[in-house]
């Protein structure tokens, strides 16, 4: 009867042990349900309008935001470093995932060997001198049985969906900072506005004042209010320069580039950027599809669940086929001879009988950290949902606020001029001016503020919605 030859020996194993594959241990994920409201609660500026939620910002129509998000996408290092994170769990997904295969390694050696004259074999023969010529191929494949290696393997493409989902946190973070602060810039240029036109109307009161306090119409008293009031005003100028110039900085390093290099384009004033649409936030189903916080959070519960799996399987005996095939020679040119040709191949059953609790142990630590998983799932869709409540009803009230403060300027304008009016003719205290100046100059900042402070919040609502890490379409850079 002949001897089964290296190859029918592998894939008569093969087959027998392949027939049993399919089986994991551990629980089969599923998408748990999570109870969420119908609707948010507070209600919605807009309805049934479709916005491209991947470019929010376009709905502003201003070309330089434009850039700056371009820019950001690209250069950001926040974006670069979650970018270079993908790639390493990718990487580590294949250190995974290569446990599945069959592990085969070449090897030569050579060696002198002389064998002691002492050896219970040498006593009669004496010793010897020789030489070794080897070189072969091992291999050893461990099978995935009971679907340790698969469980493992699915919960490191958890981890690389999980990593993608984190990069494109950053990038809607970072998306949604660099146009708050452009917004903040454009409020802050627009105040700045107020003051210098305040000014230059105080400065031209003064010399009137001065021209009638010459004249002997009035007293000294009315020139020093003058001069307090002006003097006041320009004493806040510095103070906006001061933030305009920060605001600037903190964009230019928001996209990778040194403090001042930006300041050339954003310090041309410009109006403060308002969406051309309605904005509205959908369902809170749609969070969990859009929210990449959310799909994180999911993916880190699908890792978690298929961890379980791979604990549980150190239960269970693991299986191997081992084997090899060389050349083995006394001098080198006996390698090339059938007769140097040596081999072996076989099975081998490793089976866990006592580790001190360790698998157990791990095991119990998995289901825990599921756990903590699931949790954080559910609070982190709470958060989203709250999030989002929190920038409707900002944008809502902020609008009210803004509507109300626009009235308040135009009253303090007439106001202003009818003082201004009743005091040339000498028929009110300038007092009465000096009352009305100042509440025009308070209602008119406050009215840049809240313009701003509008557009800021339709900002939040974008991130809190999730927009904005379509930029790149399905991939981080």
């Amino acid at each position: 009867m002949k001897s089964p030859k290296p190859l029918q020996c592998l894939v008569f194993f093969a087959v027998i042990l392949f027939a049993f594959i399919g089986c994991s241990v551990g629980p089969n994920y599923k998408k748990p349900d999570v109870k969420i409201p119908a609707s948010f609660s507070e209600t919605q500026p807009v309805k049934d309008q479709v916005i491209d939620y991947g470019k929010w910002w376009k709905t502003f129509n201003d070309p330089l935001l434009d850039s700056l998000i371009e820019d950001g996408v690209k250069s950001n290092r926040d974006i670069r470093i979650a970018g270079a994170r993908i790639k390493e769990v990718r990487a580590l997904y294949g250190v995974t995932d290569a446990a599945f295969w069959p592990n085969l390694q070449a090897s030569g050696s050579y060696s002198r060997n002389r064998t002691s004259e002492n050896a219970p074999l040498s006593k009669t023969t004496g010793g010897s001198t020789y030489s070794l010529f080897q070189a072969g191929f091992d291999a050893s494949w461990e099978i995935d049985f009971f679907g340790g290696v698969r469980r493992a393997v699915e919960a490191a493409g958890a981890d690389v969906d999980a990593a993608l989902e984190s990069g494109r946190m950053v990038m809607v973070s970072v998306l949604g900072e660099a146009a708050k602060n452009y917004i903040e810039l454009r409020g802050l240029q627009k105040q700045l506005d107020v003051l210098e036109a305040n000014a230059r109307s105080q400065a031209e009161s003064l010399d009137l004042i001065r021209v009638r306090y010459k004249a002997g119409l009035i007293s000294f008293l009315d020139v020093a209010r003058a001069e307090s009031l002006l003097t006041s005003t320009k004493a806040q100028i510095p103070l906006i320069q001061k933030s305009i110039k920060q605001a600037a900085h903190r964009i230019a390093v928001l996209l990778g580039k040194e403090p001042g290099a930006l300041w050339q384009e954003l310090s041309k004033r410009s109006a403060i950027p308002v969406p051309a649409i309605g904005i509205t936030a959908g369902l809170p189903s749609e969070l969990l599809l859009r929210r990449p916080d959310i799909r994180r959070a999911e993916r880190d519960l699908a890792a978690a669940s298929a961890r379980i799996g791979a604990a549980k399987a150190d239960l269970f005996p693991r299986f191997s086929l081992t084997g090899s095939f060389g050349l083995q020679g006394a001098e080198d040119r006996d390698m090339g001879f059938a007769g140097s040709r040596f081999w072996n191949i076989g099975p081998s059953l490793r089976l866990p009988i006592f580790s001190g609790g360790r698998i157990t142990s791990n095991i119990q630590a998995q289901d825990a950290r599921h756990e903590q998983a699931l949790i954080r799932y559910e609070q982190t869709i709470m958060a989203a949902l709250e999030e989002v409540e929190n920038a409707l009803v900002a944008y809502a009230k902020e609008e009210e606020r803004r509507k109300d403060l626009a009235a308040s300027v135009a009253s303090s304008r007439e106001a202003f001029s009818l003082a201004a009016e009743l005091y040339t003719k000498g028929l009110a205290d300038y007092l009465n001016v000096l009352d009305a100046e100042r509440s025009l100059l308070s209602a008119e900042s406050q009215l840049a503020q809240s313009e701003a402070a509008v557009s800021g919040y339709i900002v939040s609502l974008y991130k809190a919605i999730g927009g904005g890490w379509e930029t790149g379409g399905d991939k981080v850079p």
